[in-house]
């Protein structure tokens, strides 16, 4: 008000002493230091001030220095004294239980999700692309082509069912980076926006009666760490809520890489500090170059130890519901880092039918569903890869058996030395993955089958690299190719 315009403040401040009992500024900041020293402290001249200004009293100022000086040596004091024992002796919360949690649903709760989830309001004006995609995801359970978009939305449709609140915040995250979620929808007309999921969710026109829930979804900044850290706060402060922060691309998460590290990863063994956030990341070599192609998953499994976190590479739309639902109905928090899918997104193979979302739970391992009559090769892939080799395996009739490992970790040890079992006479078994063979889940799982399974595990990766991926779709194409026939023994 006095000047009518902004004001800018250019403040000077200084430290007296240095940044711990045993240095010295003066070693670098000589002449600065000696101005200082030679000052009189923040306190006597802000008392001066106060005093000759009418203010305070010398007297008063006196009291409130002693005063303060007494509660200073009271405190210190204290520390001096006898120990006081805590109330309760803290334990390390109990790692996560290996029983499998039914997260199947019941038929008629998904008609009554998916009915919501294709529900406009009376004359909303979508964009034709979109009612297409909205006519097709009608008829999804009926026609057991339920893709991994569908999916999510039937997850989080459940749970908000059942009463419980999803948040979900990223990069584009409303309508998803690949253009596959649309979970707001814009009128073309109005720009008005519909949430087909709040229908679900208590607080909204058309909700359940007397439902708690709330669907939140946003788009985040382009701050990984600052979006990151706020979810994670938010996952803290709400333990029953279902929150997930969605990378843009996996290869952007290493913005946020001081909260993988400072909180996610081991708050719980510092401070027993649970999270229960999700990470969704999507990560996969499609030719898309070296800053598109890789969540850095080696980074994650390098810190994963004493159950403090998942690490899970679901390969179809069944497998990324149960494993939402999953970790929304189990009783500890702890985070859930899960590689999603680009292209597997609109795979056909990808997708799922009706009965696999209204029974069984998320599948730690997957054995092969159809393998040959004679098996030959055992092979252990993730992801997107087991669809490559899957498609190679049946076009070229080659005699192995495709395993996935959905769960990196905690390692599935049991549910994988059951599948060795049923393969004896196979040889050597084979991982297979995308990565160069310093990246990616290899090195994590060389010593985990040997230090678990006693068994000495081949592998076919790409070569190690400095950079996650080529930028050359040619050159990718043909590493893919290469990594295929040299999986499963097949000649160019």
């Amino acid at each position: 008000q006095a000047f009518r315009r902004d004001v800018v403040i250019d403040m000077w401040c200084y430290r007296r002493w240095g940044h711990n009992e045993v240095d010295d500024p003066a070693f670098t900041q000589p002449l600065m230091y000696r101005a200082i020293d030679a000052r009189r402290s923040v306190r006597k001249l802000y008392t001066e001030a106060l005093v000759n200004r009418g203010d305070l009293g010398v007297d008063e100022a006196e009291q409130f220095l002693e005063g303060f000086r007494s509660r200073l040596q009271q405190a210190f004091d204290e520390t001096r004294g006898p120990s006081k024992l805590p109330t309760t002796e803290w334990k390390r919360p109990a790692p996560l239980s290996p029983v499998a949690i039914p997260t199947g649903v019941e038929r008629k709760v998904l008609d009554r999700v998916l009915a919501a989830l294709v529900s406009l309001p009376p004359g909303f004006d979508l964009h034709p692309k979109l009612a297409k995609w909205l006519e097709t995801r009608r008829l999804a359970l009926q026609e057991n082509a339920v893709d991994w978009s569908l999916a999510e939305a039937l997850a989080f449709g459940s749970l908000l069912t059942d009463g419980r609140t999803i948040r979900l915040a990223g990069q584009d995250t409303r309508r998803g980076t690949f253009s596959q979620r649309h979970a707001v929808l814009v009128d073309q007309t109005t720009a008005a926006e519909h949430v087909p999921l709040s229908s679900l969710a208590g607080g909204f026109e058309g909700a359940l009666p007397g439902s708690p829930a709330r669907f939140f979804v946003y788009d985040s900044p382009l701050s990984e760490m600052a979006a990151m850290g706020f979810e994670y706060g938010y996952s803290v402060a709400n333990p029953q809520a279902l929150v997930a922060w969605e990378a843009q691309f996996g290869d952007f998460a290493d913005g946020a890489q001081v909260l993988i590290d400072t909180y996610l990863s081991s708050a719980e063994d510092k401070w027993g500090q649970g999270s229960g956030l999700v990470l969704l990341l999507p990560h996969g070599y499609e030719g898309q170059g070296p800053d598109h192609s890789s969540a850095r998953l080696e980074r994650f499994l390098q810190l994963a130890a004493e159950d403090n976190m998942q690490v899970v590479v679901p390969s179809t739309a069944a497998q990324y519901f149960h494993l939402l639902r999953r970790q929304a109905l189990r009783s500890q928090g702890k985070p859930l880092v899960v590689m999603t899918p680009k292209s597997l997104l609109r795979l056909a193979a990808a997708r799922s039918a009706a009965e696999d979302f209204t029974h069984g739970s998320f599948g730690e391992v997957l054995g092969d569903p159809a393998p040959p009559a004679h098996v030959e090769r055992l092979i252990f892939t993730q992801g997107k890869m087991y669809h490559d080799l899957a498609t190679a395996r049946d076009e070229r009739k080659a005699p192995a058996a495709i395993v996935r490992i959905e769960q990196l970790y905690p390692f599935p040890a049991e549910a994988i030395r059951r599948v060795l079992d049923g393969y004896p006479g196979t040889g050597q078994p084979v991982w297979v993955q995308e990565e160069p063979a310093n990246m990616g889940a290899w090195r994590f799982l060389q010593a985990a089958f040997k230090d678990r399974l006693g068994i000495d595990v081949a592998a076919v990766t790409r070569e190690e690299s400095a950079s996650p991926a080529t930028g050359s779709l040619k050159v990718h194409s043909r590493e893919q190719a290469a990594l295929v026939d040299q999986a499963l023994g097949l000649g160019a």
